[in-house]
């Protein structure tokens, strides 16, 4: 029989060594803890950056929308345009129709030679005559319809051509659509993230905010110095206030920053371009010295937010998704630059 022995007990320095080391590895922080939430103020800055981020990509959608609607009314047009030539492509077969079916019937034979057997003199000079004037006539026929089937090839093509185009189109507006949705989605989740209770110090944050600025999206009519066409823009404008920011809107409940500019010198009998850069490119550009109120007013840069300056420092615009319809101090945003329409 083998001789069994007890194992022989650690000895105090070993357990002395493994307390030390269990108590090292606990201090350790763990994968599975939870990241801190952040703070209802970050999370009010994480949502306004979202939301501005998310300016560009609308006023991008704006115009691919816009470009979207011209590729629709030409593909409209064209397609009109083909069975209008299609019709009479059908008018003109039908009107060569008895021409053939006549040479048919003669088994092919030269009209001329079958008058010259008729063995009639008189009959064959009278009937040379019609057939001149039926062969010109049957001539001038062929040739419209090749001219129109030519025609028609060529608008077959086009119309591809802006098929492709439209479609191409309808792509990226969906993608810049997205862009914009995801952005707007994640803004809601941090705010959803946040109690009752943290909703309503980011809205009293920003009211704090606003009120400093010196910004307000209260009831208010226009009475400054502009006239003519400025001022009955301004007045459409002020008419707005309160009324909800919606990027891609452009009235009447709800406009986007372009949208509101667009629609307010509408009113005036002007028609601006759909988007910040395409006011921005068509505008006679004027200094922030020499600004009138009824001037278009750009911030940040070419491309992104626009509104409309009413004079004293002050602008008003439809400032983001959350935010109404609001009057702001021009120096509220980077200014970059103003045009007069």
């Amino acid at each position: 029989m083998g001789t069994h022995r007890r194992p022989k007990p650690p000895s105090r320095a070993r357990i002395a060594t493994l307390g030390i080391a269990a108590g090292a590895v606990s201090l350790l922080p763990t994968q599975s803890q939870a990241a801190p939430e952040p703070s209802v103020d970050e999370v009010r800055k994480q949502v306004a950056k979202l939301y501005e981020e998310a300016e560009a990509p609308t006023e991008e959608y704006n115009g691919i929308r816009e470009q979207q609607q011209e590729l629709q009314d030409e593909v409209d047009s064209a397609q009109g345009r083909l069975a209008r030539k299609q019709q009479e492509i059908n008018e003109l077969r039908e009107k060569a129709g008895p021409l053939a079916a006549e040479q048919y019937r003669t088994g092919g034979i030269d009209p001329t030679v079958q008058l010259f057997l008729s063995g009639d003199p008189d009959d064959y000079l009278e009937k040379a005559e019609v057939l001149g004037r039926t062969g010109d006539r049957q001539a001038a026929a062929l040739r419209a319809l090749q001219g129109k089937q030519r025609e028609l090839t060529q608008d077959r093509a086009d119309a591809a051509k802006r098929l492709e185009a439209l479609k191409e189109a309808r792509a990226k507006a969906k993608e810049k659509k997205d862009e914009v949705q995801a952005k707007l989605t994640k803004a809601r989740k941090l705010l959803n993230s946040l109690t009752a209770e943290q909703r309503a110090k980011v809205a009293a944050a920003q009211e704090r905010e606003d009120a400093a600025a010196g910004t307000s999206d209260a009831t208010a009519s226009y009475n400054g110095p502009a006239s003519g066409r400025a001022k009955t823009a301004l007045e459409f404008a002020y008419a707005q206030l309160g009324k909800p920011y919606e990027w891609g809107s452009t009235g009447p409940n709800s406009f986007d920053c372009s949208g509101l500019v667009g629609a307010a010198w509408r009113s005036a009998g002007v028609s601006l371009p759909r988007t910040v850069k395409q006011m921005y490119d068509a505008g006679r550009k004027v200094s922030k010295a020499d600004l009138q109120p009824g001037d278009i007013i750009y911030w940040y840069n070419d491309s992104q937010h626009n509104g409309l300056y009413i004079g004293d420092g002050k602008a008003i615009h439809a400032p983001r998704t959350g935010k109404n319809i609001e009057i702001a101090q021009l120096d509220s945003m980077p200014f970059y630059a103003a045009s007069r329409p």
